[in-house]
């Protein structure tokens, strides 16, 4: 039996777990330094934009495509195995356009969509106060309704993920910092990772998948091609009205220029997330200090998309980076080079929920391939 270590249990690792103890072959630990969902995961807002992704053919695509197709089964499959409900918004993402966006573009999208078997909708302003009147802003021309894209709790995934791998047999290891992956000579120019070293103690490892977020750059320092990931904050809050908006029993996700406004029930909505790049040349992002004033900018630009947000109450806010791939296209889901045992699947960036199920299906893939 092969004994597969994972490094990071936010909903990368846990999905990659979960994956992977379904197959009997494998005996499963999964390593974190904090408890799971944590970090990127915890903010994420869980926004699934495949289908209306401009995305359309390469591994950007067939990423996207296998996880929504994946999502359909994998929820219902976890609250059966946990017995949880898991946030789960199946009424679609409305994508807000302004004056300058090409609507031609998202009209040829649509079609090349159908042809995949996918919807996409495009909707006048009269389509757009029938079905969503809470949307008032004037600039707005038109948008595009993806009625098969998803929105999903990233949190609450995560821990339905490691329950539903627990219960498969994955030991989980909370609060244990890794400090190195120590590596041996396999041929003249190759070489293995057999063991991983905790701060009091050494874990054999047939392989290991590091999927630690920007924890990856410092454990693979030692490798011939370190990785390099750039922390980008993002921020947002969650806020609570009286009753909530618009048409009760439609209540999809609603974005337009780069803000997201998220119905929860219960009259809730989550509002973000800021994308804030580092400022110094160390390339960190000092998360005790976030810049208040992009979060501010945010909630306003909310509140000029549906007015109503406005005597909303903010329940809390919240902050997070995500790890976003320096001079190379995110995620990052690979072998290391010149590395027999050890595979990547980090650097996700903004797309962590959304391509969580599909990562977790290529490093089962690949580590069945070398069994093979």
């Amino acid at each position: 039996m092969q004994h597969i270590v994972i490094i990071g249990c936010g909903v990368i690792g846990a999905s990659i777990a979960y994956e992977l103890s379904r197959e009997p072959q494998f005996r499963i630990t999964v390593l974190d330094r904090q408890p799971p969902a944590q970090e990127a995961t915890g903010a994420a807002l869980g926004v699934l934009m495949g289908i209306i992704s401009q995305k359309t053919k390469g591994r950007a695509w067939a990423m996207r495509q296998a996880s929504m197709k994946r999502y359909e089964t994998l929820i219902p499959e976890l609250e059966a195995i946990t017995g949880k409900d898991i946030p789960w918004n199946r009424q679609g993402i409305l994508k807000l356009l302004f004056e300058g966006d090409d609507r031609a573009k998202w009209g040829r999208l649509a079609e090349f969509r159908q042809s995949q078997g996918w919807r996409l909708e495009q909707w006048d302003w009269e389509m757009i106060r029938s079905r969503c009147p809470q949307i008032q802003n004037p600039r707005v021309t038109g948008a595009v309704y993806s009625p098969d894209d998803r929105q999903v709790d990233p949190t609450k995934l995560t821990l339905a993920l490691v329950e539903a791998a627990q219960q498969n047999g994955v030991t989980f290891r909370f609060n244990a910092n890794v400090t190195q992956l120590r590596q041996e000579p396999s041929t003249a120019d190759r070489f293995t990772c057999q063991q991983v070293q905790l701060e009091n103690e050494m874990l054999s490892a047939d392989w290991v998948v590091v999927s630690a977020g920007l924890g990856s750059m410092q454990l693979t320092q030692t490798f011939n091609q370190p990785i390099a990931l750039q922390p980008v904050l993002g921020q947002a809050m969650r806020i609570k009205l009286i009753q909530p908006m618009g048409d009760l029993h439609f209540q999809p996700v609603i974005t337009g220029e780069d803000i997201h406004i998220v119905p929860l029930g219960n009259a809730e909505y989550w509002i973000g997330a800021t994308v804030e790049f580092p400022a110094s040349d160390e390339g960190m992002v000092n998360l005790e200090r976030p810049q208040t004033d992009l979060l501010e900018t945010v909630w306003q630009g909310a509140i000029a998309l549906c007015p109503e947000l406005a005597q909303a109450d903010v329940l809390h806010t919240w902050s997070g980076v995500r790890p976003r791939p320096s001079n190379r296209p995110a995620p990052i889901v690979e072998p290391i080079a010149n590395y027999t045992n050890v595979l990547l699947a980090t650097g996700h960036y903004r797309n962590g929920v959304l391509l969580a199920p599909a990562t977790a299906q290529m490093v089962r893939s690949m580590l069945l391939d070398h069994l093979r």
